[in-house]
């Protein structure tokens, strides 16, 4: 958290297939979501992804981009599923497995 009322102790986090980012970020009072988000540089991080289009939540609730912002508030970034998670469940149970289970083929 931050001593100053002026700015902002945030997090930001993205995750895509392959690699993850947990950004701590100090702004200014008054900064939005997408704020946060342009500045906090991971556009070009993730350039082959669009940020903008992606739905965004703090602390694992849906939010508008306009919100503004609080001291210790965590922005998510989500993407897509690449399926639904009953979907997923369901077929390893029809293989005989469960979430987070490491699979027996070898």
């Amino acid at each position: 958290m931050s001593d100053d009322p002026a700015t902002l102790q945030i997090e930001i986090v993205f995750a895509d297939t392959d690699e993850q980012r947990l950004l701590n970020l100090t702004m200014a009072a008054g900064t939005t979501v997408a704020d946060a988000i342009e500045q906090s540089g991971l556009q070009q991080q993730f350039p082959a992804t669009d940020l903008a289009s992606l739905d965004v939540g703090v602390w694992g609730q849906p939010a508008a981009r306009t919100r503004i912002l609080r001291d210790g508030d965590r922005v998510e970034i989500y993407r897509p599923l690449q399926m639904d998670p009953r979907d997923a469940r369901r077929t390893l149970a029809e293989h005989g497995q469960a979430m987070g289970q490491k699979s027996t083929d070898t």
